[in-house]
């Protein structure tokens, strides 16, 4: 018992609402017994650095823990070098505005293979990202990069390429466990995932967590909770291994579906 009181799991939904209706959001995500919120730059970067600050000072004193998901448009390794140099802006502007808001990670899709070879689009991720990680220490932004594990075969992102991309850039990382259980058909073994991602050798880790649904290419669409993965195995793993972590709920119910975690945690004997 008394490890577990010093073990520190944060959870809560993607997404806090616009700028008007982030404050209020957050409230109730506290209120709840909820203590993080993924910021939602999926679609735009809908935040000037004044409302990011003002959001992070709110989000403080709520003690909920802020992250960002950048914009989906990303592709570091695009046949248009235009584009690679847009995609690289997306993901600097989010983390130009989780300093202000002392968010961290910032979570990013990193790249599509096309018609390249896959080490070619690794190498080109890898050269974007540390050229990024260059401009981020230069800022003295306090927030880390953190590519994602995708749903998608024709995307970079298994678990193996994101652990040796962020290895070799000295990244964080998001583990997205519905993408894992995607891109290999309906099967997850968490506690192998677990064992690789403890090669990185960080006290802390950021996951998404959520159903889904998908083919033979892999991820289709997220859907709320229930079997596809099963939560309480992961919940189980991460308390037997006394992991500190964010989870991250990338369900459509996105806050109700964190509340079933923070119930299953309770019911496993730990308090969130």
């Amino acid at each position: 018992m008394g490890l577990l009181r010093t073990l520190k799991i944060r959870l809560g939904p993607a997404g806090i609402g616009g700028v008007n209706e982030a404050p209020k959001n957050l409230l109730m995500f506290s209120n709840l017994g909820l203590n993080a919120a993924e910021v939602a730059f999926t679609y735009s970067i809908y935040l000037n650095n004044q409302n990011a600050k003002r959001i992070g000072q709110i989000a403080k004193k709520l003690d909920v823990k802020l992250s960002i998901h950048a914009p989906y448009y990303v592709n570091l390794a695009s046949e248009e070098e235009k584009k690679i140099e847009a995609s690289k802006k997306r993901i600097l502007d989010s983390c130009e505005r989780a300093h202000f808001m002392e968010a961290s990670p910032v979570v990013f899709h990193p790249a599509y293979f096309g018609k390249k070879q896959k080490q070619d689009v690794f190498d080109m991720t890898k050269e974007a990202m540390s050229e990024m990680n260059g401009f981020i220490k230069k800022k003295r932004w306090n927030t880390e990069l953190a590519p994602e594990i995708t749903g998608k075969h024709s995307a970079l992102g298994s678990l193996e390429e994101t652990i040796e991309l962020v290895k070799e850039t000295k990244s964080s990382i998001c583990v997205d466990l519905a993408h894992l259980f995607a891109r290999n058909r309906g099967a997850i073994d968490f506690a192998g995932t677990l064992d690789a991602i403890e090669s990185l050798k960080f006290k802390y880790i950021h996951f998404h967590f959520s159903g889904i649904n998908f083919t033979l290419k892999g991820e289709k669409n997220h859907v709320p909770m229930g079997q596809n993965p099963d939560f309480r195995p992961f919940a189980e793993e991460l308390l037997k291994r006394k992991q500190n972590c964010t989870i991250i709920s990338e369900s459509p119910i996105t806050w109700k579906d964190s509340l079933k975690m923070k119930e299953i945690f309770e019911e496993l004997g730990y308090k969130i």
